[in-house]
């Protein structure tokens, strides 16, 4: 009699890498419990809660996953060594070529994850809040520190011009997800960068 062979170990790592995937392609409350055990290889009920506690649980494991990987696109906002344009420019480029790679979902999983949850779950949003945030802070160090610099005028309102470089930011991911080309979205980056040019001292 022919011996099986041993049964396939549950690769942790795999399974929330796919759980990644699945949660930024749909969003936090259109994935259910059945379409994570399944993608993750359709492990049981017990191995799930056994690994990951819960489906709430799960999701902000794949949030610290997606912010130490895909999410490193803007570290330069808080990189004091880079000139505050570059930083900017920086962020913006490369967000908008990781949210239009064709090797994983469109858009950005910090600002589409959460954006359509039910009220009792609209707590969930708050995980991925603080990383918006936290961009919107360090536009706003950027241009602070270019206004000390004397690089943009000292009559530069920071707050307004932090809110329009945030703003666009925000809105990569519905250009991205809406399939926009990165073409296009490079050309308005360039369009977008003249403003900062405008407020120089």
């Amino acid at each position: 009699m022919a011996r099986t062979g041993r049964p396939r170990e549950f690769d942790r790592d795999e399974a929330l890498n796919a759980a990644l995937s699945l949660f930024w392609a749909q969003g936090y409350e259109p994935t259910s419990l059945a379409q994570l055990k399944a993608c993750m290889g359709d492990i049981s009920s017990a191995s799930f809660y056994a690994a990951f506690g819960s489906k709430e649980a799960l999701f902000r494991e794949v949030v610290g996953r997606y912010q130490s990987t895909y999410g490193q696109v803007t570290a330069c906002l808080t990189d004091g060594s880079l000139p505050p344009r570059q930083a900017i420019e920086r962020a913006l480029r490369r967000s908008a070529e990781m949210q239009t790679n064709q090797e994983h979902p469109p858009g950005c999983l910090m600002i589409l994850g959460a954006n359509n949850c039910a009220p009792e779950n609209r707590h969930i949003d708050g995980v991925l809040a603080a990383d918006r945030m936290k961009n919107r802070q360090g536009i706003r160090d950027c241009i602070a520190r270019a206004v000390a610099s004397g690089e943009l005028s000292p009559s530069t309102d920071a707050d307004a011009l932090a809110t329009v470089f945030h703003t666009f930011l925000m809105g990569i991911a519905f250009e991205a997800r809406d399939r926009t080309e990165p073409a296009k979205l490079s050309a308005s980056i360039d369009s977008l960068m003249e403003l900062w040019d405008r407020h120089r001292a």
